[in-house]
């Protein structure tokens, strides 16, 4: 099950609110891959396909195709806001630790 913090859910929850969309869904994405694993992005979707998977996380209703779910399932969005700015975070325990080739991940 991937979480949705209270604070992402909160901020998500006020975005759909601006767009006067609230029946939305944030789909997670393969973004790509870099040397520290596969890279996923959100996105708000309104359309479900027939091979997606979908579930609800503190009133968010997460959109994500099957093989996402495989390895990102029990991964989490969260908020954040620090000196470098402000954004959603997507954090994925299952993700790869590096490939050791370009040397700037250790």
């Amino acid at each position: 099950m991937i979480e949705v913090t209270e604070k992402a859910a909160a901020e998500l929850k006020a975005l759909l609110e601006q767009e006067g969309k609230p029946d939305l869904a944030l789909r997670i994405f393969v973004a790509g891959v870099a040397c520290s694993g596969v890279q996923y992005g959100l996105a708000l979707d309104e359309e479900v396909k027939e091979d997606d998977v979908t579930m609800e996380s503190n009133g968010i209703k997460l959109v994500m195709a099957k093989d996402i779910e495989r390895n990102f399932s029990e991964g989490s969005i969260d908020y954040i806001e620090d000196e470098n700015g402000k954004g959603f975070l997507i954090r994925n325990p299952n993700a790869g630790g590096g490939c050791g080739t370009c040397g700037g991940c250790h």
